[in-house]
């Protein structure tokens, strides 16, 4: 569901400039070969989303939450409405942007993007946001403000989730990639039956970036099942006791589940981590090939998914 990353060297231990939109997450062109389960098809009459139908949201309220990041809330038409997405799922959004096409009509830009909101909230969903200077979707939905609205559909089915599936699920986000990782990891945590435990690992370039940050940290001392390790590649305080610089084998090693079949890792982040850490995405938009430190490290491609 544009870049201001620099070169990134492929070799372990590379530093990963954490500061482009999430890969797995944004990509720069849409074919219609997008994967819906059942659920997606058959997703009810009374949700506010439809999977074959673009339909519009208007903008109710505005977060800035970094000085290039904002959350904004997008109102459902009945406030009795869900979005209708399930964990874990996306949806995608349009904008007339660019130039128009030959024949005169106008150009769409279309991005996909999970919602922060959980799926069975009711009146409204989500979008944390981070506008990108070539971004042109991010731009566009960052520069909203209320009473604008953008057009969406979905839900786009990504990786059906059920309740202790594995026994540990282990996370690496870069930048906006931490929107599909928190929808899981809410999942986990808000059901007392689910045994999961959960460990994120979450690189951007500075601590002033790391999106949602005190959600996160509310996260981890609520529920111990959930542990947080941040990665920065330029901190900014000299009291700075999480990772720096670059996320190595050492780190996944030392704050995630090591590779076993009651073990899943979830990657979701901008090309060059997607990349170093485990390879990224098909053309067709499957899993592809699974490379970089996961594979180093003795996983295989069914205990990897990338979003």
């Amino acid at each position: 569901m544009a870049s201001l990353f620099g070169a990134l060297r492929s070799s372990v231990g590379t530093r990963l400039l954490i500061a482009g939109t999430a890969g797995a997450a944004v990509v720069s062109t849409l074919q219609s070969g997008w994967i819906r389960d059942a659920r997606a098809e058959e997703a009810p009459s009374a949700a506010a989303l439809d999977p074959n139908e673009w339909r519009s949201f208007k903008v109710v309220s505005k977060d800035v939450i970094t000085h290039n990041t904002s959350r904004l809330r997008f109102a459902t038409p009945d406030p009795e409405q869900t979005s209708g997405l399930f964990v874990a799922s996306c949806l995608l959004t349009r904008a007339p942007i660019g130039a128009k096409k030959e024949d005169g009509t106008q150009k769409f830009v279309i991005r996909p993007y999970t919602p922060t909101s959980a799926p069975d909230q009711k009146g409204h969903f989500d979008l944390v946001v981070k506008g990108y200077p070539d971004g042109k979707m991010s731009k566009h939905i960052v520069n909203l403000n209320v009473g604008d609205s953008l057009e969406c559909k979905g839900p786009i089915s990504k990786l059906p989730y059920k309740p202790n599936m594995k026994k540990n699920v282990g996370m690496i986000a870069g930048g906006t990639g931490i929107t599909p990782m928190l929808q899981v990891a809410s999942e986990i945590l808000r059901n007392p039956e689910d045994m999961t435990e959960v460990s994120l690992v979450f690189g951007n370039v500075s601590e002033d970036d790391i999106l949602l940050r005190k959600e996160i940290d509310e996260m981890e001392k609520k529920h111990k099942n959930f542990k947080v390790y941040y990665v920065v590649d330029k901190p900014t305080s000299f009291f700075w006791r999480g990772g720096k610089g670059y996320i190595t084998e050492d780190t996944v090693r030392k704050h995630l589940p090591a590779p076993s079949d009651d073990n899943l890792i979830l990657v979701c982040g901008p090309p060059p981590l997607m990349r170093a850490i485990s390879g990224d995405k098909a053309e067709d938009k499957s899993q592809g090939e699974l490379t970089g430190i996961l594979k180093s490290l003795g996983f295989t491609s069914d205990q990897v998914y990338k979003f």
